[in-house]
C-alpha cells in the first residue's frame, strides 16, 4: 500500500502505538505478516478514538476485507449493537467468516456477499457510521446511499482518499491507467468538501482518510432516515 506520510513517521508512529490484544490482535499480526490489506495501525487507533467518541448502536461497513475493521469498530458499539458489512469478493470473505467466528461476533457482524452498487439501494438503515473502504472509482457514486443511510448526527469515515499521495497532482502526470480513480477520487474529494448538509476534514493518515459528520438533511432525502 502507498501512504502519504513518509516510511520513517509510518515506522515511528507503528511503533509508539501498541497493537490490539485478543483476537483482533491475532487477526492483525497474522495479516501484517502474511501482507493481507488491512487498514494501517495508525488508521486504526485514530478509527479507535473516533468510535470511542460516537458510541455508534448501528454501523454499515462498504468493504469487508478479511474482518479486521469489523472486529476493531464492534469493540465500540454500544450493547445490542450491530454491524452489517458487505463485500463481493470471496477470496477475502472465505479468511473474513472464520475471522468474523473467532472474534465471537457472529451475531453482532453479518456480512452480506454481493456488490455495493446492488446492496445499498436495498438497505434501510440507519447507521450511526458507515465506514467506507471499497473500489475506490465507486465512492463517489456509493455517496447518496451513505447521505440517504445516515440520520443527522451520523459519522461518514472514509478510508484510502488520497491515492499514495498522487491526488494531488495534476491528472495527466499519473499513469494512465489510474487517471479514471483519480478523476472520480477527487469529484468525491470536491463533492464531501462542498456539500452543505456535511462537515468534512481530509486527514493524511495511512492513504489518507475523509471524516464526514452530517449536519443537517440533503434536498431529495428520504427524511425517514432523520435521526428521531
Amino acid at each position: 500500500m502507498n501512504y502519504v506520510t513518509d516510511e520513517t513517521m509510518n515506522t515511528f508512529l507503528r511503533t509508539i502505538q501498541p497493537m490490539y490484544d485478543g483476537a483482533l490482535g491475532e487477526v492483525q499480526r497474522e495479516a501484517n505478516a502474511a501482507e493481507v490489506p488491512i487498514i494501517p495501525l495508525e488508521t486504526a487507533r485514530c478509527m479507535s478514538v473516533l468510535l470511542s467518541i460516537k458510541k455508534p448502536k448501528h454501523i454499515l461497513e462498504i468493504g469487508t476485507a478479511i474482518g479486521f475493521s469489523a472486529g476493531l469498530m464492534s469493540r465500540y458499539l454500544q450493547p445490542g449493537g450491530t454491524i452489517t458489512t458487505i463485500d463481493r469478493f470471496e477470496v477475502m470473505l472465505k479468511d473474513a467468516r472464520p475471522n468474523i467466528k473467532r472474534m465471537g461476533l457472529e451475531n453482532i457482524v453479518t456480512i452480506l456477499e454481493g456488490d455495493a452498487a446492488d446492496i445499498l439501494p436495498t438497505l434501510e438503515g440507519p447507521y450511526d457510521v458507515i465506514f467506507l473502504d471499497a473500489a475506490k472509482g465507486q465512492y463517489h457514486s456509493f455517496l447518496p446511499h451513505c447521505l440517504r443511510l445516515m440520520p443527522v448526527g451520523g459519522l461518514l469515515i472514509v478510508d484510502d482518499v488520497l491515492q499514495g499521495g498522487t491526488i494531488a497532482q495534476t491528472r495527466y502526470s499519473v499513469p494512465r491507467r489510474q487517471r479514471t480513480i483519480h478523476k472520480r477520487l477527487r469529484a468525491f474529494l470536491w463533492e464531501i468538501t462542498h456539500n452543505e448538509a456535511l462537515e468534512t476534514s481530509i486527514i493524511p493518515i495511512g492513504d489518507g482518510m475523509a471524516l464526514c459528520y452530517k449536519r443537517k438533511v440533503t434536498e431529495g432525502e428520504n427524511k425517514n432516515v432523520e435521526a428521531e
